[in-house]
């Protein structure tokens, strides 16, 4: 299985088939640091399309002081896309959308209330600041599960104050939370440090699922100059746990 990888380098995108769903991006227009117009994210999703990618579950951010959005001004959006996409008679393209939550109070409000948008079931995707994690992290994850959900972690790779402290990855799984890694990750993206914690992640097979995080053009041409032989064979078979979510 995946012997041709010894031969040659082939594109990280060759790995994308019509059962992989997206389940990180931003590619809704004009609602967070993504797509910034109709336009973008009609071309964005025609590239990713190109790559193979045809199922996307988009995940806006939510944040408090910074992204003020909610179901009213999410699914609005998708609806808008999902218009266009009929109009520009892009009927293979399948989109859906969830949110990325940060940990912040603002998000404990939401989880009381039940306000949420999946990925799929019960699966919700959560962030932390880059700068520290919530003092009370533990506490929130327990109560995410008591509410009914399971917290997927995205880009826990990302997290530097973690990178030091790499067995609080494995306390993070003891306590019932799924790993996203982001493809871009693989790339010195993010730079060098995430990258090895990326890889180290996956070797450890601490990572549940993956994501694209697209938010322009620009993470496209990182993502498909991900070439490196053992690189694609460690992540081939998480990325198609992506299925699930179809």
């Amino acid at each position: 299985m995946l012997s041709f990888f010894n031969h040659k380098k082939v594109s990280i995108t060759t790995l994308f088939s019509n059962e992989f769903v997206d389940i990180h991006s931003h590619l809704l227009p004009s609602i967070d640091d993504g797509s910034k117009s109709m336009d973008e994210t009609i071309a964005l999703l025609i590239k990713m399309h190109s790559f193979g990618i045809q199922n996307f579950i988009t995940t806006p951010h939510i944040m408090e002081g910074v992204w003020e959005n909610a179901k009213d001004t999410i699914l609005p959006k998708l609806t808008a896309v999902k218009k266009e996409l009929i109009a520009r008679n892009l009927t293979d393209i399948s989109i859906h959308a969830a949110a990325e939550y940060m940990l912040d109070s603002n998000f404990n409000i939401l989880l009381e209330q039940r306000q949420l948008l999946p990925l799929k079931e019960n699966k919700i995707l959560v962030e932390m600041s880059y700068i520290n994690p919530p003092v009370n992290l533990y506490e929130i994850l327990f109560n995410i599960q008591i509410a009914g959900y399971q917290p997927v972690l995205a880009h826990p790779e990302r997290y530097l104050f973690f990178h030091k402290k790499y067995k609080e990855y494995s306390k993070l799984k003891e306590a019932g939370c799924l790993f996203q890694l982001n493809l871009l990750s693989l790339s010195n993206y993010y730079g060098k440090d995430t990258h090895k914690i990326a890889l180290q992640l996956l070797k450890d097979n601490l990572i549940d699922f993956v994501g694209t995080d697209t938010h322009n053009k620009r993470h496209l041409s990182y993502l498909e100059s991900i070439d490196n032989p053992k690189i694609l064979k460690l992540i081939a078979p998480i990325i198609k746990n992506n299925a699930e979510f179809k």
